[in-house]
């Protein structure tokens, strides 16, 4: 059955992109579902009872990032209050808690975080544990507002990976948020947001304005995936055919994609096996909100993105992006990228850690080698029965991980008095 799920979301890849090479073979610019027509505040935010403010601000390279400044719920009064706090996971989510602090969490975009109930999602939680929530969303996403002057129809518009999300986007939102707070901020992020963090924590002038952080499945390693799906992938250089054929944005909210995924939902496999075929087994996963999910994921993301990581698990290393030998020496003065030194994150940084037994993509090999590297000891939460999704969706997400990353930022000398 397995067999069948993997080729039937290779199919669904596949079709996705000689679809969109019919129209274009300069972009891949498909619609899934409904499209937002709003902005995160009035979809998600505000409806459940928190206030939410919308910010805009800009990269050193031109995008224009949304930022929504989340409070205390109305049902509870009061206004702005707590800590700083941000959220990433595969792109951006940040979170403020007190006037004096800051937090930020990342994911593909902010919503990420408020997608399960409300008694589960940490966005909601972090309110309403009285921290002052920033959520960010990187370029691409739909809650992110393009670019000063290229349009998302061009080549150049998609033209980044992961590199350019750590060193720009993150950056930018972490220094808007440390400006606006006047504090450092605090930062969790989960899977591609532990990448970018890891990355950014590497430089200097991004890691001074970090209070702490917490880091669920975290990734600056993929030598180690055991996803036969996504080692199908590999080896077939998706990535690298996607690229030949000149497609730039990946937008999987393709029609055919969700007819097809559907179809193989009613007739053939549950839904929640797909996710298995892709990121391992989830114990905890809240299938029930599947429909819901997907009214607002996944994102899109650019086609070097994907070549990025999948540079990452053909090499087995954390580096910037591979243009070749000529492109190297062009861009970076010497033959091979650069690595990501992650021995230079300050060892007095406080960091958090939460992985699972079962997850496909953060392997416990890979995570257990990050560890290696830093010169830092992060508090530790392991869970052998949590897959990759469950550290987000779970029904029981709160109790088993949220309240633990809680405590620990809550004993930071500069959040004792929460």
């Amino acid at each position: 059955m397995q067999n069948v799920v993997s080729m039937a979301l290779f199919l669904c890849c596949f079709l996705v992109f000689f679809e969109g090479t019919e129209s274009s073979l300069r972009e891949l610019n498909l619609s899934r579902r409904s499209q937002p027509k709003t902005g995160l505040c009035d979809a998600l935010i505000r409806p459940s009872g928190y206030h939410c403010s919308e910010h805009v601000v800009e990269t050193e390279d031109g995008y224009l990032l949304g930022l929504q400044r989340v409070s205390s719920s109305s049902r509870n009064g009061g206004g702005i209050q707590g800590l700083p706090f941000e959220i990433i996971h595969h792109f951006v989510l940040a979170l403020s808690s007190s006037k004096l602090y800051s937090y930020f969490i990342n994911y593909a975009g902010g919503d990420a975080w408020f997608l399960n109930s409300i008694g589960q999602s940490l966005g909601f939680i972090l309110v309403d544990q009285g921290f002052d929530v920033w959520v960010g969303n990187v370029r691409g996403t739909h809650w992110s507002h393009g670019h000063i002057s290229l349009t998302e129809r061009s080549k150049e518009f998609w033209d980044w990976s992961w590199q350019e999300l750590a060193l720009y986007d993150l950056a930018t939102m972490i220094k808007h948020v440390f400006s606006v707070t006047n504090s450092k901020v605090f930062f969790v992020g989960h899977s591609q947001g532990t990448i970018m963090a890891l990355a950014a924590f590497t430089q200097p002038e991004i890691v001074d304005m970090v209070e702490a952080a917490a880091l669920l499945c975290p990734i600056s390693y993929l030598g180690h995936v055991t996803s036969p799906f996504v080692h199908r992938l590999v080896g077939l250089h998706l990535d690298q055919m996607i690229m030949a054929l000149g497609i730039h944005q990946l937008n999987f909210r393709s029609d055919l994609c969700v007819r097809l995924v559907d179809s193989f939902c009613d007739r053939e496999v549950e839904c929640g096996n797909f996710l298995t075929a892709i990121t391992g087994g989830n114990c905890c996963f809240n299938n029930s909100r599947v429909d819901f999910y997907l009214n607002y994921e996944p994102h899109p993301s650019s086609a070097k993105n994907l070549n990025h990581l999948f540079q990452m698990i053909r090499k087995g290393t954390f580096a910037m992006y591979d243009y070749g030998l000529f492109g190297n020496i062009r861009r970076y003065g010497q033959s091979n990228p650069p690595a990501f030194d992650i021995a230079r994150i300050p060892k007095l940084l406080p960091v958090w850690m939460g992985y699972g037994g079962t997850d496909a993509l953060a392997d416990v090999k890979d995570v257990e080698h990050t560890l290696q590297d830093l010169k830092l000891k992060p508090e530790l939460l392991y869970l052998s029965s949590y897959g990759h999704i469950d550290f987000l969706l779970s029904v029981r997400a709160k109790e088993d991980v949220y309240d633990a990353m809680i405590r620990f930022f809550k004993s930071s000398k500069h959040a004792a008095y929460l």
